[in-house]
């Protein structure tokens, strides 16, 4: 279920001097049925990014407001101001720096291939000769399956495209998808919340993640969020906050690699003398 909630995160809870009127506050756009990464949970925004976003303001004394928004509508959010700031399991990709801004990268992640526990597809079978694969709209599993199985040669691939990933797992237990695409952090989580499901092959993408602001960083966001960002590694909160949601999780070197066509990412980096 989306929950359409707010969450205040107050500097009191964040232990953060100063009276609030000194503090900036920004709106941080999130798709909250995403997890690890986040979601929702007896009305409480959890997961890897809400936590390091929270430790973040905490560490830069700003004022974070959390915002769930479906997973299509949050790039065009933060592109047009409507949103601050987006905080997710966001994939670098060379579209999306055209239209926004992203801080250093803070992961990398691969996408599996999920089918029903009892199927006896395979890595081949499962994404061809008239399989019907289920994506998330906008998402890079969805216009990976297009451009490099459908537009570049047509294997017998039908897509299917959904709001969040949530449904698609449940349309494929149903029987109305042979096969899923999505991130490996999401793949091991459905996994191992008991989904009736089993991963069949790896696509290797080592796809960086980062925080996202508007083009050009109106709100001169990118030197706080890169600094915060550094200062929860160094200090080992960002460890703690991975092993809390992916125990089993090999902690990455931050930053992680970042592709040339980022401009944000290109010396000087603001907040960032690594």
């Amino acid at each position: 279920m989306q929950y359409r909630t707010r969450l205040m995160v107050c500097a009191a809870a964040l232990g953060v001097a100063g009276p609030l009127s000194a503090q900036e506050t920004y709106t941080a756009g999130v798709e909250a049925s995403f997890p690890p990464w986040a979601y929702v949970e007896q009305g409480e925004y959890k997961g890897i990014a809400i936590d390091a976003m929270k430790a973040i303001a905490e560490d830069q004394g700003i004022e974070v407001e959390f915002t769930d928004l479906p997973w299509p509508s949050l790039i065009p959010a933060l592109a047009q101001g409507r949103i601050d700031l987006l905080v997710t399991g966001l994939n670098v990709t060379e579209d999306r720096a055209e239209a926004l801004d992203f801080t250093i990268p803070w992961w990398e992640n691969d996408d599996e291939i999920l089918v029903p526990t009892d199927s006896e597809m395979n890595l081949v079978t499962a994404l061809c000769c008239g399989a019907t694969v289920g994506a998330q709209n906008g998402a890079t599993q969805y216009n990976w399956l297009e451009s490099e199985l459908v537009e570049n040669g047509d294997v017998g691939l039908s897509i299917r495209g959904y709001e969040d990933y949530v449904v698609a797992v449940e349309d494929m237990e149903a029987g109305r998808l042979d096969s899923v695409v999505t991130s490996t952090d999401t793949a091991e989580q459905f996994i191992a919340n008991g989904r009736d499901i089993k991963i069949i092959g790896t696509i290797q993408r080592n796809q960086p993640q980062a925080l996202a602001v508007q083009k050009g960083d109106p709100n001169d966001l990118l030197a706080k969020l890169n600094a915060g960002i550094v200062n929860i590694y160094d200090s080992g909160a960002w460890e703690e906050i991975v092993h809390e949601y992916k125990p089993e999780a090999s902690i990455r070197e931050i930053p992680t690699t970042m592709p040339d066509y980022v401009e944000s990412y290109q010396d000087p980096i603001p907040g960032y003398d690594g």
